[in-house]
């Protein structure tokens, strides 16, 4: 268990044309998280097609397990030593349709957590997950969230009691919704005393123009460090286990 953990939160547009240009993305903005140390990379909320719902329709924008299209994702994490979740529709071996958080792993696994708190469209596209998952990296735990459910504290108590010490929500958050992102991020991680991580979707999308601020929260509720605009962007910080400590 290391007293220090790197994370890096993307802020990410997606680019047209399907899973692969953006798996290639994914690869470079991994490389660039690298170089600032990180340890856990988290893409937003269906990163690796954007939020077009409409575009699911096509069998082809849907993962399935052992998917050959991670594979760059697989290599980059296994050269580099970091754990990296990214956002997909997934399709489960028994065909149960997901909206997915899938963490890449350096040993060449993949975990798979589901967003729980679905809403309007999704409802009909997707199945529920019934909890956070959990991911550990260096010691640290860590829970993944799913952008609506950030929004029911029930969700990341749950996580708390069950370890976690970071609350990861991939997201995507527009500019009418850029206060109840505020009151989300802090709130999630205040009432549990964990720190919380955003990711959010950048740029415009079919829900409205994202409205940016990806990054982190701490123990204490009190933003941290967040994305300057609302395009593609990196965001690093370092999480320390004393600031758990300070307020548990």
């Amino acid at each position: 268990m290391t007293e220090a953990l790197t994370v890096s939160a993307i802020q990410y547009t997606a680019l047209d044309g399907g899973i692969m240009p953006n798996v290639d993305e994914h690869v470079r903005l991994i490389e660039d998280a690298e170089s600032h140390g990180a340890r856990l990379v988290v893409f937003p909320e269906l990163s690796l097609t954007g939020y077009n719902l409409p575009l699911l329709a096509d069998d082809d924008a849907w993962l399935r397990p052992d998917d050959p299209r991670l594979d760059d994702l697989h290599e980059i994490c296994r050269r580099t030593g970091i754990t990296a979740v990214a956002g997909a529709a997934y399709r489960e071996a028994d065909g149960t349709p997901r909206l997915a958080g899938l963490a890449v792993h350096p040993d060449g696994t993949t975990d798979f957590g589901f967003k729980t708190h679905l809403h309007g469209p999704e409802e009909s596209l997707f199945a529920a997950g019934e909890r956070a998952m959990l991911l550990e990296v260096d010691g640290w735990r860590v829970a993944l969230a799913m952008c609506a459910d950030a929004s029911v504290p029930a969700h990341s108590t749950e996580a708390a009691l069950a370890g976690a010490d970071v609350y990861a929500v991939s997201a995507l958050y527009t500019q009418a919704e850029e206060h109840r992102l505020a009151l989300h991020l802090g709130a999630r991680a205040m009432d549990n005393r964990v720190f919380g991580l955003l990711a959010n979707l950048g740029g415009a999308t079919p829900q409205g123009q994202s409205c940016g601020l990806s990054g982190f929260w701490g123990p204490d509720g009190l933003p941290m460090k967040s994305a300057a605009g609302t395009g593609t962007e990196v965001v690093t910080a370092v999480l320390l286990r004393s600031a758990i400590r300070k307020f548990r």
